[in-house]
């Protein structure tokens, strides 16, 4: 996918006219629709406005990728964080349960140790997530 067909995808997820873009980037609405359609190229100054305005990195827009499939990948892993999310209403309660007397013994380590494996496997979801959505 080119960075027309990028510009193009990211307006249309944003519900931006190109008018609108064309204002917020001091260009003609004209000169928005020669970049979606491959006509013309912007300048790198260009390139980062867009960047920021739709808060995607310049390399997004510059190779040669598919927003669809990085949405999709992200569809995939939030999915997955969200089936993690019963997961750590457990651990909340349970760490609630183990704070409760203020001593911790052997029984309780035993389930904050469980307790930090299933973060550590849930780590990696929250990382991916970030990746994908530039944080």
């Amino acid at each position: 996918m080119n960075i027309g067909d990028k510009l193009l995808y990211l307006r249309n997820r944003s519900g931006c006219s190109q008018e609108t873009l064309a204002d917020a980037l001091d260009v003609s609405r004209q000169t928005v629709s020669k970049w979606e359609l491959g006509q013309s190229l912007p300048d790198a100054e260009k390139i980062v406005a867009i960047s920021n305005y739709f808060s995607v990195t310049t390399d997004f827009l510059l190779r040669d990728t598919s927003p669809v499939k990085i949405e999709k990948n992200l569809d995939r892993i939030v999915i997955e964080f969200a089936n993690s999310a019963a997961d750590l209403d457990q651990i909340s309660r349970a760490l609630v349960d183990i704070a409760r007397d203020g001593i911790i013994d052997e029984e309780e380590r035993i389930r904050l140790f469980e307790m930090v494996k299933t973060v550590d496997n849930i780590i990696p979801a929250i990382s991916e997530i970030k990746t994908l959505l530039n944080m």
